[in-house]
């Protein structure tokens, strides 16, 4: 009975070894959720790849063109948003709300975005 809990307990540590970096990886900590901001813009690029989607959108910022960055979901989950590889094409206005990057870089994490026909994607 001793070899088995001891090989028990080896399984479990094992498990959460392999799975703990996976858990840093999606870590949310940078962007800060007390807070909303939405920009307008106009988007220069869309990466529709894993691990995650990402948004790149050119906003006009005290007279000066500032590239901002949106992390979005994986693809799957993009996909179930009605979200495919051509949905953003560059050149397109859109207006992105988001949860800013809190060390003040131009990007967040993207709630929800807007195209200029009215259409909204969360």
């Amino acid at each position: 009975m001793t070899n088995l809990k001891a090989a028990g307990l080896l399984a479990g540590a094992m498990a959460l070894a392999i799975v703990s970096p996976a858990l840093a990886h999606h870590s949310h900590a940078m962007f800060d959720h007390g807070q909303q901001i939405s920009v307008k813009g106009t988007v220069t690029n869309f990466d529709f790849r894993n691990p995650h989607a990402a948004l790149f959108v050119d906003v006009q910022k005290d007279g000066k063109t500032v590239n901002y960055w949106f992390e979005m979901s994986n693809l799957p989950n993009m996909v179930r948003r009605g979200i495919g590889v051509a949905t953003f094409k560059p050149g397109e206005k859109v207006t992105v709300n988001m949860h800013p990057l809190k060390d003040g870089r131009p990007g967040g994490s993207y709630i929800t975005i807007s195209t200029a026909d009215g259409k909204t994607y969360d």
